[in-house]
Protein backbone atom coordinates (compact mmCIF):
# COMPACT_ATOMS: atom_id res chain seq x y z
CA UNK A 1 0.00 0.00 0.00
CA UNK A 2 1.27 3.61 -1.03
CA UNK A 3 1.13 6.62 1.67
CA UNK A 4 -1.75 8.01 -0.30
CA UNK A 5 -3.76 4.91 0.59
CA UNK A 6 -2.72 4.88 4.22
CA UNK A 7 -3.64 8.57 4.35
CA UNK A 8 -6.95 7.26 2.85
CA UNK A 9 -7.57 4.61 5.42
CA UNK A 10 -6.28 6.58 8.45
CA UNK A 11 -9.00 9.42 7.06
CA UNK A 12 -12.11 7.16 7.30
CA UNK A 13 -11.22 5.63 10.62
CA UNK A 14 -10.70 8.94 12.18
CA UNK A 15 -13.73 10.30 11.21
CA UNK A 16 -15.46 7.27 11.47
CA UNK A 17 -14.22 7.41 15.33
CA UNK A 18 -15.04 10.98 15.84
CA UNK A 19 -18.26 9.89 15.29
CA UNK A 20 -18.35 7.00 17.08
CA UNK A 21 -17.35 9.20 20.04
CA UNK A 22 -19.76 11.89 19.45
CA UNK A 23 -22.39 9.17 20.08
CA UNK A 24 -21.32 7.58 22.84
CA UNK A 25 -20.81 11.36 24.60
CA UNK A 26 -24.55 11.29 23.62
CA UNK A 27 -25.44 8.01 25.45
CA UNK A 28 -23.14 8.91 28.49
CA UNK A 29 -24.74 12.27 29.40
CA UNK A 30 -27.96 10.02 28.60
CA UNK A 31 -27.02 8.27 31.56
CA UNK A 32 -25.62 10.87 34.09
CA UNK A 33 -21.84 10.40 33.11
CA UNK A 34 -21.00 14.21 32.37
CA UNK A 35 -17.21 13.44 32.65
CA UNK A 36 -17.24 10.37 30.29
CA UNK A 37 -19.55 12.27 27.69
CA UNK A 38 -16.34 15.10 28.49
CA UNK A 39 -13.98 12.64 27.74
CA UNK A 40 -15.44 11.45 24.40
CA UNK A 41 -16.18 14.73 22.84
CA UNK A 42 -12.24 15.45 23.76
CA UNK A 43 -11.66 12.54 21.68
CA UNK A 44 -14.02 13.29 19.27
CA UNK A 45 -12.64 16.54 18.75
CA UNK A 46 -8.93 14.93 18.51
CA UNK A 47 -9.72 12.65 16.04
CA UNK A 48 -11.48 15.30 13.79
CA UNK A 49 -7.58 17.17 13.90
CA UNK A 50 -6.21 13.76 12.51
CA UNK A 51 -8.95 13.13 10.12
CA UNK A 52 -8.57 16.78 8.57
CA UNK A 53 -4.22 16.26 9.13
CA UNK A 54 -4.65 13.38 6.86
CA UNK A 55 -7.43 14.82 4.39
CA UNK A 56 -4.91 18.14 3.67
CA UNK A 57 -2.15 15.77 3.32
CA UNK A 58 -3.92 13.82 0.14
CA UNK A 59 -5.14 17.37 -1.23
CA UNK A 60 -8.74 16.56 -0.32
CA UNK A 61 -9.17 20.14 0.34
CA UNK A 62 -9.61 22.55 -2.58
CA UNK A 63 -11.39 25.80 -3.24
CA UNK A 64 -14.53 26.33 -1.84
CA UNK A 65 -16.41 25.98 -5.90
CA UNK A 66 -14.10 23.30 -5.96
CA UNK A 67 -15.34 21.58 -2.20
CA UNK A 68 -18.77 22.54 -3.53
CA UNK A 69 -18.74 20.79 -6.79
CA UNK A 70 -17.08 17.42 -5.23
CA UNK A 71 -20.17 17.87 -2.46
CA UNK A 72 -22.62 17.90 -5.08
CA UNK A 73 -20.94 14.68 -6.71
CA UNK A 74 -20.84 12.87 -3.84
CA UNK A 75 -24.47 13.41 -2.39
CA UNK A 76 -25.71 12.72 -5.77
CA UNK A 77 -23.81 9.24 -5.54
CA UNK A 78 -25.13 8.64 -2.07
CA UNK A 79 -29.19 8.88 -3.24
CA UNK A 80 -29.12 7.49 -7.10
CA UNK A 81 -26.96 4.60 -6.60
CA UNK A 82 -25.82 3.89 -2.60
CA UNK A 83 -28.54 3.82 -1.10
CA UNK A 84 -31.25 2.75 -3.35
CA UNK A 85 -28.76 -0.28 -3.28
CA UNK A 86 -28.74 -0.65 0.45
CA UNK A 87 -32.82 -0.08 0.84
CA UNK A 88 -33.28 -2.95 -1.77
CA UNK A 89 -30.87 -5.25 0.47
CA UNK A 90 -32.94 -3.97 3.86
CA UNK A 91 -35.96 -5.13 2.32
CA UNK A 92 -35.06 -8.10 1.02
CA UNK A 93 -33.99 -9.14 4.53
CA UNK A 94 -36.74 -7.68 6.00
CA UNK A 95 -34.32 -5.52 8.13
CA UNK A 96 -36.61 -2.70 9.28
CA UNK A 97 -34.65 -0.37 11.50
CA UNK A 98 -32.02 -0.24 8.38
CA UNK A 99 -34.20 0.47 6.14
CA UNK A 100 -35.98 3.14 7.68
CA UNK A 101 -32.29 4.69 8.53
CA UNK A 102 -31.24 4.40 4.72
CA UNK A 103 -34.77 5.66 3.79
CA UNK A 104 -34.18 9.05 5.59
CA UNK A 105 -30.39 8.87 4.84
CA UNK A 106 -31.55 9.01 1.08
CA UNK A 107 -34.33 11.64 1.04
CA UNK A 108 -32.31 13.82 3.09
CA UNK A 109 -28.96 13.17 0.93
CA UNK A 110 -31.38 14.94 -2.30
CA UNK A 111 -31.52 17.81 -0.09
CA UNK A 112 -28.52 18.00 0.51
CA UNK A 113 -27.20 17.94 -2.78
CA UNK A 114 -29.85 20.97 -3.64
CA UNK A 115 -28.39 23.34 -0.97
CA UNK A 116 -24.74 22.89 -1.91
CA UNK A 117 -26.01 23.43 -5.71
CA UNK A 118 -27.66 26.37 -5.09
CA UNK A 119 -24.40 27.41 -3.05
CA UNK A 120 -22.90 27.14 -6.34
CA UNK A 121 -25.16 28.85 -8.20
CA UNK A 122 -24.89 31.96 -5.78
CA UNK A 123 -21.34 31.50 -4.79
CA UNK A 124 -20.26 35.35 -4.27
CA UNK A 125 -23.59 36.51 -3.56
CA UNK A 126 -22.87 36.91 0.50
CA UNK A 127 -26.43 36.33 1.04
CA UNK A 128 -26.69 34.62 4.54
CA UNK A 129 -29.29 31.97 5.62
CA UNK A 130 -29.81 29.91 8.66
CA UNK A 131 -29.98 26.02 8.73
CA UNK A 132 -31.53 23.71 10.90
CA UNK A 133 -30.81 20.59 11.75
CA UNK A 134 -33.36 17.39 12.33
CA UNK A 135 -32.27 15.53 15.31
CA UNK A 136 -34.04 12.29 14.51
CA UNK A 137 -33.63 11.96 10.84
CA UNK A 138 -30.69 14.85 9.47
CA UNK A 139 -33.24 16.50 7.74
CA UNK A 140 -31.29 19.69 6.74
CA UNK A 141 -33.88 23.10 6.74
CA UNK A 142 -33.15 26.05 4.98
CA UNK A 143 -34.44 28.49 7.19
CA UNK A 144 -36.53 28.39 10.05
CA UNK A 145 -38.36 25.26 10.41
CA UNK A 146 -42.36 25.85 10.79
CA UNK A 147 -44.34 22.62 11.35
CA UNK A 148 -43.15 18.98 11.52
CA UNK A 149 -40.20 17.59 9.65
CA UNK A 150 -41.54 16.35 6.13
CA UNK A 151 -38.79 13.70 6.07
CA UNK A 152 -39.37 11.77 9.69
CA UNK A 153 -42.41 14.08 11.00
CA UNK A 154 -40.26 14.51 14.25
CA UNK A 155 -41.80 17.69 15.41
CA UNK A 156 -40.46 21.29 14.58
CA UNK A 157 -38.90 21.27 18.25
CA UNK A 158 -36.32 18.55 17.13
CA UNK A 159 -34.78 20.83 14.80
CA UNK A 160 -31.22 22.01 16.15
CA UNK A 161 -29.49 25.44 14.46
CA UNK A 162 -26.60 25.01 12.94
CA UNK A 163 -23.93 27.81 13.67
Amino acid sequence: MSSKDNLEAAFTGESMANRRYLAFAKKADSEGYPQIAKLFRAAAAAETVHAHNHLQRMGGVGTTMDNLKEAIGGEKYEFETMYPEFIEEAKKEEDNRALWSFEVANKVEKVHARLFEKALEEIGSNSETDYYVCSVCGHTHEGKPEGNCPVCGAPESKFDKVD
